[in-house]
């Protein structure tokens, strides 16, 4: 079970490092070929829009051929999108680089099942843990992420066709880790045996108050991230500052994102899953304010690192609630349905990230993510105050 564990967290790490080359060079690159600045955000927009198209396919490969083989399809889905990537950028197309980042969404959309795969490999009181510790292996992406984009950017003549070059070695490796991962082998059927209950329908999960909320936090924890996180490279752009420190801005965000994965899963077993999920939303409110308050490098480097802190606790204690919600034979369409409701809001954002810092500013950007924030600490008070009443009198 270890083995396995620290494997999937090692593809955990892998999958942050493509996501954070991709969020710290994507909006760059796109701003170097997009034919208005408006639009720089297309690619990294391209990325979540293909994560949040490709959920029925992942859960259907899920289903089909199981963990194992749909996750090393994923695999396969972002050494070719890095490819084409790559491409783009010697070609200097962009609409085939949105192109390659649409496609590599699939492989994002696989790789945030790795957290619910964890948990199924685990004894049922170790699951919190476990999907603790999985998601920690991002802190390898913090590292990894902005050293290969700002090592490996001047490779070539073409700025940042190297990185996405790199990107492809990195996929290869993650083939190599997965391989070694022992999943639960499929249930073969047998004829004339009675057909597995198929579950309830989505819309019967979507009506659960602790699924609703689940999905509420997963989404808009997410959303509110990426919004402020597409935008911060750009921003300090703007600002001045040159792609190194834009870098190590990223590179402390992503620590703050995964290292609380050493002791979120304690955290909750101490004190619960909705409390931590609160608490995440009080640091991204606390986030907001140090970014309203300045823009140096401390004030981007503090902002930051809280959101990313504060996106653990709510995405951890989502996917902690959310399996509490739903039967084994309803896993594939609850994953499937959480993914979908987090890349469909990652893609709004995505585009509003950057339209709303080119147009408006960094400032207006952070005051937009205020009311989604407030959504979610509402919805949180809500589900405790109404578990409080139902829970019996003694």
């Amino acid at each position: 079970m270890k083995k396995n564990l620290w494997l999937l967290a090692l593809c955990q790490g892998l999958l942050m490092t493509n996501n954070v080359v991709f969020i710290a060079i994507n909006g760059l690159v796109g701003l170097q070929l997009a034919p208005f600045g408006w639009m720089a955000t297309l690619p990294v927009m391209g990325y979540v829009v293909g994560g949040a198209l490709s959920t029925p396919l992942v859960a259907a490969s899920q289903a089909r051929w199981g963990r194992r083989g749909s996750f090393q399809l994923g695999l396969a889905v972002a050494f070719l999108s890095a490819a084409l990537c790559a491409w783009a950028a010697f070609s200097a197309n962009f609409w085939l680089l949105c192109a390659a980042t649409v496609i590599a969404g699939y492989y994002n959309a696989n790789g945030q099942l790795y957290r619910f795969a964890a948990a199924e490999l685990t004894a049922s009181a170790f699951r919190e843990k476990a999907v603790s510790l999985v998601l920690a292996g991002g802190l390898l992406g913090a590292v990894a992420g902005p050293n290969l984009a700002s090592g490996t950017r001047n490779l070539f003549p073409v700025p940042f066709a190297g990185a996405y070059m790199a990107l492809m070695l990195v996929a290869l490796l993650a083939m190599v880790c997965m391989a070694g991962v022992r999943f639960e082998a499929l249930p073969k059927p047998t004829p004339g045996a009675t057909p597995l209950p198929a579950g309830r329908p989505l819309s019967e999960l979507l009506r659960q108050p602790v699924f609703a909320v689940a999905v509420l936090g997963a989404a808009l924890g997410y959303g509110v991230m990426n919004l402020l996180m597409a935008a911060t490279p750009l921003a300090m752009q703007v600002c001045g500052f040159g792609f190194d420190s834009a870098a190590l801005v990223l590179e402390w965000h992503v620590i703050g994102m995964f290292a609380p994965g050493f002791f979120t899963g304690h955290l909750i077993k101490r004190v619960g899953t909705l409390p931590v999920m609160f608490l995440g939303v009080l640091l991204n409110l606390v986030c907001v304010g140090i970014a309203l308050s300045g823009q140096e490098i401390a004030h981007f480097t503090a902002a930051l690192f809280l959101l990313g802190v504060g996106w653990n606790f709510l995405f951890t204690g989502s996917t902690t609630l959310a399996l509490t919600a739903y039967r084994k034979e309803e896993k594939d369409r609850a994953q499937g349905a959480i993914n979908f409701f987090v890349f469909a809001t990652m893609a709004v954002t995505s585009l509003a990230s950057g339209a709303l810092v080119t147009t408006s500013g960094w400032n207006w950007l952070n005051l937009a993510s205020l009311p989604p924030l407030c959504l979610t600490g509402g919805a949180l008070l809500w589900l405790m105050a109404r578990q409080r009443r139902l829970q019996p009198s003694v």
